[in-house]
């Protein structure tokens, strides 16, 4: 008999062994269950070659064909990476839908004598769940935005905070992008789904009752959109603010951006998307600091040219009320344990009142 989950925690939390995905690569890559594996019971071109006969031949060869690849594909798997498996393993199967490709291969599995069970809805039933969380219903979390100008070390205090015990959401991370015109990193992002499978599960490891941080974002991060819930949620939160001096945020971002800045030829290409914005006469004058390779002036120009107008412009946009300024003299390792004391100490006063009361 099928599972049948009616929550996204109870999917996630579903007590079985292993979690098995015998979709595509294809349609694994683009997102999953977290903790799933990959046993894809058609490739990504048998899964396009059988869905073109079902379209242009029939119906019954294309399940005749799809049928001999599944478990010549199925037997591969039970020889291969399931040869190890004890008679009392409890493996748990889905697919896009829950029907066949996933019913075939918990049937043959619990044949064997292995206590499989399917997905009923599969991975649907999964994706209409993290639907509802995200997309649907309000978001149920005590959000706290740390807000600042761009080089206040925001990313490294969430970091910090969630070493000492406090609850923190890190959207950069979890998009795999540093969340600016220049944030790019070697890794790429994950798609819009797994982006938003990504802040499930980390939500879903959270406590609603306890204040979580969040650094404040634009609704973009890189290529990847803020779900609408969350956004909501996080345009109306509190704020702290975080402060450090311009010689303090340059060296900073001098820093944590050394890759791109060594990287004249990307990072020229970056800079050129804002000749509409801010006129050729600064890009140029970007161009020109890139080609002395003074990267701290360049990053200098750029936080006065570029970051600080955008963060005061989004900045006038919101109004939600800020709980505490917090002050950083320096953003070595002394400065930062100082500033999240602080800033725990701010996290500790919100979490005695109600939200509802600030």
């Amino acid at each position: 008999m099928a599972q049948i989950y009616t929550s996204l925690g109870s999917i996630i939390a579903h007590g079985f062994d292993t979690l098995i995905d015998v979709r595509s690569p294809d349609e694994f890559a683009e997102d999953h269950i977290p903790g799933a594996i990959n046993l894809p019971v058609l490739s990504n071109e048998e899964r396009a070659e059988v869905g073109t006969i079902y379209v242009q031949q029939s119906q019954f060869l294309a399940r005749k064909i799809g049928a001999a690849m599944v478990f010549q594909n199925a037997s591969a798997h039970i020889q291969g990476p399931l040869r190890d498996f004890h008679g009392g393993w409890r493996p748990l199967v889905y697919c896009w839908r829950g029907g066949q490709r996933s019913g075939s291969f918990g049937w043959m599995l619990s044949q064997i004598g292995w206590r499989s069970d399917v997905i009923e809805g599969g991975y649907k039933t999964y994706r209409r769940l993290v639907n509802k969380m995200l997309h649907v219903d309000p978001l149920d979390f005590r959000l706290i935005l740390l807000d600042g100008y761009t080089g206040t070390a925001k990313t490294d205090i969430l970091h910090h905070l969630d070493a000492r015990g406090v609850q923190m959401l890190d959207l950069e991370g979890l998009a795999e992008h540093r969340g600016s015109l220049l944030g790019g990193t070697q890794v790429a992002q994950p798609s819009q789904k797994s982006f938003e499978s990504r802040i499930a599960a980390r939500l879903l490891e959270l406590d609603p009752a306890r204040p979580v941080v969040v650094e404040a974002e634009s609704n973009k991060i890189g290529e990847r959109l803020i779900p609408p819930s969350l956004w909501s949620a996080m345009k109306t939160a509190p704020r702290i603010e975080v402060i450090a001096s311009l010689a303090e945020r340059t060296t900073y971002l001098v820093r944590a951006y050394t890759d791109i800045l060594s990287d004249t030829d990307r990072l020229s290409h970056q800079l050129g998307k804002l000749r509409e914005t801010r006129g050729n006469a600064v890009v140029d004058g970007w161009g020109d600091l890139i080609a002395t390779g003074d990267k701290m002036a360049l990053t200098r120009a750029l936080i006065e040219q570029h970051y600080d107008p955008a963060y005061q412009k989004s900045r006038n946009l919101h109004g939600a009320v800020r709980l505490a300024e917090v002050a950083i003299p320096s953003l070595d390792a002394v400065g930062l344990e100082k500033a999240v004391s602080n800033i725990e100490a701010v996290l500790a006063r919100y979490d005695q009142v109600d939200a509802s009361d600030i």
